[in-house]
C-alpha cells in the first residue's frame, strides 16, 4: 500500500516545512543579489555618464573666461564654437544619465518574498495539505 503524505508523522511534516522554507529563504537571498547587481551596473553606467557631463561643464566654465577676454580680438567665434560644443555635450550627457539613474526597490525580491510568506502562512495554517 503506498504511504500519503498524510500518514507522515507530524514532527516529519514540520522538518518538510522547515526545510523548504529555508530553501526557498535562499533563493530569496540569490534573488536579491543578483538585482541589486544589476540595479548596481545600470546606475553605475548612468552616473558614468553624469560624471563625463559634468567635467565637461566645468570645461566649458574654463573655456567660457579666456572666451570673453578673447572677444575684444577677431578670434572670438572659435572661442564661442568650443564654449558652445562643450555646453551642448555637457548638457546631453548629464540629462541622458539622469534619465538611466534609477533608484527603485527591486520589484521581482518584494513579489517573489510575499510569494514564499503567502505559501509559509498557507503551510503553517493547512498542516501543508
Amino acid at each position: 500500500m503506498a504511504k500519503h503524505k498524510y500518514d507522515e508523522p507530524s514532527a516529519e511534516l514540520a522538518a518538510d516545512i522547515v526545510e523548504s522554507a529555508q530553501q526557498l529563504v535562499r533563493l530569496e537571498i540569490a534573488l536579491a543579489k543578483q538585482e541589486a547587481k544589476e540595479l548596481a551596473v545600470r546606475n553605475g553606467v548612468a552616473i558614468g555618464m553624469m560624471a563625463a557631463g559634468g567635467l565637461l561643464a566645468m570645461l566649458t566654465l574654463l573655456v567660457a573666461v579666456p572666451v570673453t577676454i578673447v572677444l575684444v580680438f577677431h578670434s572670438w567665434i572659435a572661442g564661442l564654437v568650443w564654449v558652445l560644443a562643450y555646453a551642448i555635450v555637457s548638457t546631453v550627457l548629464i540629462l541622458v544619465g539622469k534619465s538611466r539613474l534609477k533608484i527603485e526597490a527591486p520589484q521581482r525580491t518584494l513579489s517573489s518574498l510575499k510569494e514564499t510568506r503567502a505559501w509559509l502562512v498557507h503551510q503553517l495554517t493547512t498542516n501543508g495539505r
